[in-house]
């Protein structure tokens, strides 16, 4: 007699997502996605040119990608669109989306994208502004709707969820919706900016030179001072102003005059320890050699194993990210015309050490096994 098989308890719904908390349904899960921290790390790589630089390495080192098909039609045709498809503003290719995408994912901690499809065809692939939508958690807590404005200004879903990207980075189980590059930036940038616009300052009472011209007499009358003071400063007016077109005059008076330039006593503070310092905590945050942005602390300019192994594992990392959304894309694509629509993603290998030091590693390692052999 063959043994009845105990049911296994499953679970209905997921544990670990808020469910109704309050009646007012509507409000449940609304998380915006354009606060005004996104408007505070556009102003970061507008202010600081050494972000907007890490941003750009960061989009450029991780490279593009090729993909594989198991059918030989479904690969050139494949291969042949993502190559020629429109992005949007002028860009064309996969990689100008990948670019793009990677940018607003590295800025925002977050990134949206559209799959734009005409007469049953994907036409286009397009990325959007995250700082314009809001995000709800769908029905199933494992999905997320996007919500835009319509034409009168309304929040509303967008009607087409199945063909949009939305890829966050580092997602908090709290908020769950992406962490950007510069979170914990903003202070020490903050403390950046005015040593910045301190130094300007300093400069230009340096440069630009004022002078203090006192007279000195306890023996004039009020009158004949002031007359005195007048002839002074006339004279100094005319001497001043003949130097700046290039004509040296002498600046001739009678009496005791004192002649200082304002502000010699205080000395312009050196910067450099300071910018240094908190320079290292932003870089730090980036994961970039200082060197590749153009800050030459250290004496060598070469790059260590050690930090070519840490950036190779960041860069991996940010393309486990968005490996989703480009898979997303090429499946649509094949399934749309009417091909297998099994692809895998193959990166490009991130080349960040010597050759030759790559070549010799590889003839020791296999000396070592031709010797255990």
């Amino acid at each position: 007699m063959k043994r009845k098989k105990e049911a296994r308890p499953v679970a209905a719904v997921c544990q670990l997502r808020s469910g109704d908390t309050h009646p007012f349904a509507g409000l449940r899960g609304f998380v915006p996605l354009g606060g005004g921290e996104e408007r505070v790390y556009r102003e970061l790589r507008e202010a600081i040119p050494v972000l907007d630089a890490a941003v750009g390495k960061m989009v450029r080192l991780c490279g593009g990608f090729q993909v594989k098909c198991r059918d030989a039609q479904a690969q050139q045709r494949l291969n042949d669109f993502l190559k020629r498809m429109p992005c949007g503003r002028g860009q064309m290719g996969i990689d100008s989306f990948l670019s793009g995408y990677l940018d607003s994912l590295l800025t925002y901690g977050r990134a949206v994208g559209e799959l734009v499809v005409a007469g049953g065809r994907l036409r286009a692939v397009c990325w959007g502004d995250v700082c314009a939508l809001e995000v709800q958690q769908g029905d199933n807590p494992l999905d997320t709707v996007l919500w835009g404005r319509d034409e009168k200004g309304l929040l509303r879903p967008l009607p087409y969820q199945n063909l949009l990207l939305f890829t966050t980075m580092h997602p908090e189980p709290g908020h769950p919706y992406g962490v950007s590059l510069f979170r914990g930036m903003p202070f020490l940038a903050d403390i950046l900016l005015k040593i910045y616009n301190t130094i300007g300052s300093n400069w230009e009472r340096a440069g630009n030179i004022r002078y203090s011209v006192t007279c000195k007499g306890d023996d004039l009358d009020p009158a004949a001072a002031q007359d005195r003071g007048r002839t002074v400063a006339a004279e100094w007016a005319r001497a001043m102003e003949d130097s700046k077109n290039g004509t040296v005059r002498d600046f001739v008076t009678v009496g005791d005059v004192d002649i200082r330039v304002i502000g010699a006593e205080a000395p312009i503070l050196d910067s450099q320890v300071p910018v240094r310092q908190i320079l290292e905590q932003l870089v730090a945050k980036t994961g970039l050699p200082p060197f590749l942005l153009g800050l030459n602390w250290s004496t060598t300019e070469r790059m260590s194993t050690q930090q070519a192994d840490l950036l190779t594992s960041e860069l991996w990392a940010l393309r486990r990210t968005v490996e989703p959304a480009m898979g997303k894309i090429c499946r649509t694509y094949l399934a749309l015309e009417g091909l297998d629509d099994r692809v895998e993603i193959l990166w490009d290998d991130i080349s960040l050490q010597d050759i030759t030091q790559e070549a010799q590693a590889d003839l020791y390692r296999a000396q070592a096994e031709k010797a255990r052999a």
